[in-house]
This record gives structure tokens, C-alpha cells and sequence, in this order.
């Protein structure tokens, strides 16, 4: 008779597929979760990258704990798809000794995805790669697959389809009368390229001083001229009671790529969960709920277009 330990051992190693990757990087070591169908190793690798802000590899922050990234790669694995989801730098495990946020840049992202596609391209024998941005990792995706000859496919979720200085102008004026005029000079500034000296407390959360390189960075490049650009299949994805990305900013992405797939799921929002409201305090009782599962329609959706 085996010993109890080793008996252990072997059923968590036949029901664990979940392995941690690391891929090393001039300035951090980047942590990441690749998942794969235990039974019948899958030929596809998808790449995952989350959303903005403090998002990590599973599409939580802090005190929003949703999973919505952690159950899209479960549902791929169950579906015989292997996935691989990362901490971004300076979020999660991919922590930054000594991080200067005045030193961080929207390019830094796009490279570190790059060198993610590499890595698995060269340490694993995947045959196809596909790349998933959500939220503003949608813009991050274009950008790395762009004449990228080891990415064969690209999905946008939840993607803006507008420079981030239009979105942002817009989400900030729908909060009131007169933030509008307030707020459009600095932006504007920022999108020339210039800082700001002096920025009114209520605009600090982003566009605090220490924040505006980054800032400046990515108001430069306009996700739909980006995803004309890509020469793969695309397939767009939208829920259309995402109360921080309208269906509109999809169908700017669907209009711009020659060839891409548009595909609205009814009643999902910006967190891949259901939700038939748009009123606020619903749609957040949503973003930390790890117990509502990802829309069907959703699942199939990507699942149809990585494997076709």
C-alpha cells in the first residue's frame, strides 16, 4: 500500500494543470499562470493580457474580486485550449523593486507582451498563439500582434475603439455640468505631449505628475488606425451593458479592421459578467462577485473563432 502522502501527491498532480512561469525582464521578473488541457496537450496557446489600473492576471484588484480573467482560462482549458495570463509589471507578483511610477511607460506594457509571445513561442511547442487584450489591453494586444509573425489571431474584449483622452473626457463629463470645459484643456495638453504644473485635486487620481509620462504615452496611438493595421483574423467582442465601453467603441474597432468579427453578448458588462442593469450599484455588485459565471454565448463565441 502507498503511502498516504504519495497517494495525495498523485491526485493533486493529475488534477492540478495550472503551472507558474516566469519570464525575466531587465527590469522585473514577470509572473504569469499558463494553463493547459491535462489530458490532450493543446496546439494553441492563448495570451491573455488584463485590463487597466491595478488589474492582475485574474481581473481583480484590491477590493473588486471577480476572477473574470481566471474563468475565461478555466473555460478554455475545459474547451482543450491552453492559456497563459500575467501580472503585469508592478502589479500582483510582478513586483518592481523601487518602482517609479514618473519612469513607467504605455510602451513598457506592449514590450512586455512581446516578450511574453516570444518566451512561449521558444520555450514551449505550441503551433498557433493567439492574443486577447481586454479593456485597454485591447490596445496593448494591436500593438504587439502588429506584423508580429508569431501571433496567427487576435481577439479585442471590452476595447476602446477611441484615443484614451476621448474616453476619458467623456466618462468624466457624464459626472456633471462643466467638468466637461474643466477637464478638456488638460487633457488636451497631455495629448500634445506637454505635462501639467498645476492640477486640480479633483483630477489628480489621473493626472497626478508622477502619472503623466504614462499618460502622454498612450493618448498617442488611436486603436482603431491600430487594428487597421493587423493582417490576421480579428474577432471583436462586446457586451452591451458595459456601463465603461458602449458597443459604439466596438463597432469603431469592427469598421476600421477589413475582415474582423463583431460579436454583441446580450446583457454582459465590462467585468465579463451578467448583468441586466446599467444602474451603478448593480453593475459594481457585480465587479467583486467571483461567484457569477462567465455569459455562455461569451465562451463559445471565442472558443469557435480560436479553434476554426
Amino acid at each position: 500500500m502507498k503511502p498516504l502522502f504519495i497517494s495525495l501527491f498523485l491526485i493533486l498532480s493529475f488534477c492540478v494543470s495550472a503551472q507558474e512561469v516566469i519570464l525575466q525582464t531587465s527590469t522585473c521578473d514577470l509572473h504569469g499562470t499558463l494553463l493547459q488541457p491535462k489530458e490532450n496537450p493543446s496546439s494553441t496557446l492563448v495570451i491573455i493580457h488584463a485590463g487597466s489600473g491595478a488589474t492582475d492576471r485574474n481581473g481583480n484588484q484590491s477590493i473588486l474580486q471577480n476572477n473574470s480573467l481566471k474563468m475565461l482560462a478555466e473555460a478554455l482549458e475545459e474547451n482543450g485550449i491552453a492559456s497563459l495570463r500575467y501580472d503585469k509589471r508592478a502589479i500582483g507578483e510582478s513586483k518592481v523593486e523601487n518602482f517609479k511610477e514618473e519612469e513607467y511607460r504605455f510602451d513598457d506594457l506592449v514590450t512586455d507582451l512581446k516578450s511574453w509571445i516570444i518566451k512561449m513561442d521558444t520555450d514551449y511547442d505550441y503551433k498557433n498563439i493567439v492574443v486577447i487584450g481586454h479593456s485597454e489591453g485591447s490596445l496593448i494586444g494591436m500593438l504587439a500582434s502588429y506584423d508580429n509573425p508569431l501571433v496567427d489571431k487576435y481577439i479585442s474584449i471590452a476595447g476602446p475603439g477611441r484615443p484614451a483622452d476621448e474616453i476619458i473626457l467623456d466618462q468624466l463629463s457624464a459626472q456633471g455640468e462643466g467638468i466637461r470645459e474643466l477637464v478638456f484643456p488638460y487633457l488636451q495638453k497631455l495629448k500634445s505631449g506637454d505635462t501639467i504644473g498645476n492640477v486640480p485635486m479633483s483630477l489628480m487620481s489621473i493626472m497626478r505628475p508622477s502619472v503623466q509620462p504614462y499618460v502622454i504615452s498612450w493618448f498617442q496611438y488611436d486603436p482603431a488606425q491600430e487594428i487597421a493595421k493587423l493582417k490576421i483574423p480579428v474577432l471583436i467582442i462586446q457586451g452591451d451593458t458595459d456601463i465603461q465601453v458602449a458597443v459604439s467603441e466596438a463597432e469603431i474597432l469592427h469598421n476600421a479592421s477589413s475582415g474582423s468579427k463583431m460579436t454583441v453578448v446580450k446583457n454582459m458588462n465590462h467585468v465579463l459578467k451578467t448583468c441586466k442593469s446599467l444602474e451603478y450599484k448593480t453593475q459594481m455588485a457585480t465587479y467583486g462577485n467571483q461567484e457569477l459565471p462567465l455569459p455562455k454565448k461569451f465562451v463559445k463565441t471565442m472558443v469557435r473563432f480560436i479553434l476554426e
